[in-house]
């Protein structure tokens, strides 16, 4: 009986170990691999595929780069003031939507979600002929008698951010509120009954009951806003193309103009992609230890 068991328990392993192996390998091959390789690259100099070992001369470059600081700067500035409003919008939206007694729910649901399903390049050349001098944005605004002359939203440094901010919450509010709605979802209603019954109003319901249960879904979608906005590529090449004058560059764009635009010095943008890396990783952990329950 023993050795039936051992043997059963031995073909167990075998097979748990054969549905594992091909991820860890796919893994390994496409995932860490790349990574190792590209830090590998980021310590080398040259253009194009001739190259030379430069140890950290890359790194020490980065901070006297004004490109690359510019671009950090536009990036940065693009999180602090756009995820904490997608986020808060989500939030906020979510919770008016999970109302039993809102009529046509499933609409609005559908009609908030799909902004992010859309295609990148499309919206953004739909935002690029809205905003356009003579867009439809402008037209709207002259009509309403709010401006006497239309806004040059692209060619104004400070209105080219608004325009590529208003993009990036537009597309993806929707998908963070599908992760607060389902989570709203699985509070129990008894939870909100009894808050009411002791007095609590709409206000303190969402404040003291809401966002509390909500917190790990909160970090979860900070995180994942962190990340992709930090790596902003698409909305910017097809709204501003970086402009004007770099003022919306983002360091994803900057990357792709080190790789493909200008002579390419694929072992720089390596090293700029690895700043990338360092900042989501101290952000993440800012943001979860900022979140973290204070017994931690």
């Amino acid at each position: 009986m023993e050795k039936k068991k051992r043997a059963g328990g031995f073909r167990l392993q075998v097979n748990g170990w054969g549905f594992v192996i091909p991820s860890i390998v796919l893994f390994l091959w496409l995932t860490l691999w790349p990574m190792i390789h590209a830090f590998i690259m980021s310590l080398q100099k040259g253009k194009g595929m001739v190259t030379e070992f430069a140890g950290l001369e890359n790194y020490i470059r980065l901070f006297g780069d004004p490109v690359f600081i510019s671009s950090t700067k536009n990036t940065i500035l693009y999180f602090v003031i756009q995820v904490p409003i997608m986020l808060v919008l989500a939030l906020v939206i979510s919770s008016m939507l999970n109302n039993p007694k809102l009529r046509f729910r499933g609409f609005f649901r559908t009609a908030i979600f799909v902004p992010c399903v859309t295609s990148l390049v499309a919206y953004s050349l739909l935002f690029k002929s809205m905003f356009a001098v003579d867009g439809v944005v402008n037209k709207a605004l002259a009509a309403l008698h709010l401006i006497q002359e239309p806004i040059p939203w692209l060619l104004d440094t400070f209105w080219a951010k608004v325009v590529i901010i208003m993009a990036i919450t537009w597309r993806w509010t929707g998908y963070n509120m599908i992760f607060y709605l389902s989570s709203l979802q699985n509070i129990d209603e008894g939870i909100y009954e009894a808050a009411r019954i002791d007095g609590a109003n709409a206000w303190q319901n969402f404040r003291y009951i809401t966002i509390p249960l909500l917190k790990p879904v909160i970090l979860l979608t900070a995180i994942m806003s962190t990340t992709g906005t930090l790596q902003l590529f698409d909305e910017v090449v097809n709204i501003t193309s970086g402009g004007p004058g770099g003022s919306t560059t983002t360091i994803s764009q900057y990357i792709y103009n080190l790789s493909f635009k200008y002579a390419p010095d694929f072992g720089y943008a390596a090293t700029v992609s690895y700043a990338i890396f360092i900042m989501v990783a101290v952000l993440s952990l800012i943001q979860m230890k900022v979140s973290g329950d204070k017994n931690d």
